[in-house]
């Protein structure tokens, strides 16, 4: 299995894209940590998965929390190895693009967030011997978005680049860092305008594939990159994307 004796934890792995990473993990034989602020649906997942998950309450903002649910994965698992920062927000449900409470809520998810849990994860990370972290940022995080607050995509922008850094800086610990960069998938729960079928409709027209992609597909991105498969992958950022940024 390529996972196999792994340690990892998932953000936002109670739902969509993180539940099908966490899923997927657990069958290539990792240890999953379900992270998330949705206590009854991470238990759901935790309970499709069996033995090899637990569930940890986790607001990505709150440091503390982060801090604790590492130390806590350490406890129970005995290491971490890989970090999974998949949680974050849309930014097209918000009605004024230029709210500055928006701005801050979603930088403090879409950002901070993977900032604060690299910052705990990599020294659990030093002390197993290494680890891959990653990060999931977005198509927007390269291109420019209609009709979403900007937050987004410079939420999805910080993380690319922390990504590349965290790479740079950590090859020297055998700590790997790279970023998956999804385009049109399922809509999230946070979704707004871009859930709405006419909008998803005409944003298909400039996807080369002509369909949105499904969470798996995403999932085995982050499979790869958090394997030994791309033991000499690091800094680097993979477009799920149906070729929409290749035009």
């Amino acid at each position: 299995m390529r996972l196999a004796g792994k340690v990892a934890i998932i953000t936002g792995a109670a739902s969509g894209m993180g539940a099908a990473t966490a899923r997927m993990f657990a069958r290539e034989g990792a240890k999953v940590v379900i992270a998330d602020v949705l206590a009854h649906e991470g238990a759901e997942v935790v309970a499709s998965i069996g033995a090899a998950a637990r569930f940890e309450q986790l607001d990505v903002t709150d440091e503390p929390n982060w801090e604790a649910v590492v130390a806590s994965t350490v406890r129970h698992f005995g290491r971490l190895d890989i970090l999974v920062n998949n949680a974050g927000v849309s930014g097209s449900a918000e009605q004024d693009l230029y709210s500055t409470a928006a701005w801050n809520r979603i930088m403090a998810i879409n950002a901070t967030g993977p900032f604060l849990g690299m910052k705990y994860a990599i020294p659990a990370m030093v002390q197993s011997g290494g680890g891959a972290i990653v990060n999931l940022s977005s198509i927007a995080g390269i291109i420019g978005s209609e009709g979403i607050h900007m937050a987004y995509n410079a939420s999805k922008a910080a993380v690319r680049l922390m990504t590349k850094s965290v790479a740079v800086q950590h090859a020297k610990d055998n700590i790997r860092a790279n970023s998956v960069h999804p385009g049109i998938m399922p809509a999230m729960r946070t979704s707004g305008r871009t859930a709405e079928p006419a909008v998803r409709e005409k944003r298909m027209g400039v996807i080369p594939m002509r369909r949105p992609g499904e969470v798996d597909e995403v999932a085995y991105a982050i499979l790869f990159l958090a394997s030994d498969e791309s033991s000499y992958v690091t800094g680097s950022e993979i477009h799920v994307d149906g070729g929409a940024i290749a035009i």
